[in-house]
């Protein structure tokens, strides 16, 4: 088997609508994007780790804590397509977007949703989930995602889904925003533009269901406080506490 290039890309923007200026919040001594950083730099399947960023702030930031960095355009509606800008002329097969504002990432979960691309050819993308309890059931800042019998995604929503009309017992997961793509897949996927659902939503993944593609999901085996994402101030300090602890 011909050895996969994977290159871990960490899309990192200053101007966050809810939060700005998140990714260089202070964590507990450390600014957020260098423990993302050194979480996701723990995994032994990447070849290299770079942080795609809009901002001299950033930049200097992630320098400034020996990380590798390029800058991208600030025009950028999303990740996705900040990293496609920054990978383009990079040597790389693979290609994992790891989410800059996911301080507790676990590595692990690199492997989880990288390792089906390599053992099947025909797997263009992946990404993970985990199961949910009520209390997040209808908060539409937990993405859910719903998958057919062989683990592809069918919906990703803010809403709840599926809703079970006659209350029959579910499984709820949520999506974790860990994305893995061919780089050739990502590179097409970025120059479509942005789709129905996907501006409904606000969910960049439901450009790739809306254009017929297909997205591998994994039920990741990490704590579920691996995927929590900093969006607000108060989130913040709901990841301190945990550190801490």
């Amino acid at each position: 088997m011909i050895k996969q290039k994977i290159i871990g890309m960490i899309p990192a923007r200053y101007a966050s609508t809810r939060f700005r200026g998140k990714v260089i919040a202070d964590i507990v001594n450390k600014p957020m994007i260098q423990r993302v950083y050194e979480q996701a730099n723990k995994s032994t399947m990447l070849d290299q780790l770079i942080v795609a960023v809009d901002d001299d702030r950033v930049y200097k930031c992630v320098k400034g804590f020996g990380g590798k960095v390029v800058m991208t355009s600030t025009g950028h509606e999303s990740g996705t397509d900040r990293i496609a800008e920054a990978i383009e002329n990079i040597d790389a097969d693979i290609v994992v977007n790891i989410q800059g504002d996911q301080p507790l990432f676990d590595a692990r979960m690199i492997e989880e949703a990288v390792q089906p691309m390599l053992e099947d050819p025909n797997i263009q993308m992946s990404t993970l989930k985990t199961k949910i309890g009520k209390e997040d059931y209808n908060d539409p800042a937990v993405v859910k995602v719903v998958v057919d019998e062989n683990d592809y995604a069918l919906y990703f929503s803010r809403s709840l889904i599926p809703y079970s009309r006659d209350k029959i017992k579910m499984d709820v997961y949520e999506h974790v925003g860990l994305y893995v793509y061919r780089k050739d897949f990502l590179l097409r996927m970025s120059k479509l533009p942005r789709t129905y659902l996907e501006k409904i939503e606000m969910l960049e993944q439901l450009r790739v269901l809306e254009n017929g593609y297909k997205i591998k999901v994994i039920e990741t085996k990490c704590e579920s406080v691996s995927g929590i994402s900093v969006d607000t101030p108060e989130d913040l300090i709901k990841v301190e506490n945990i550190i801490k602890k």
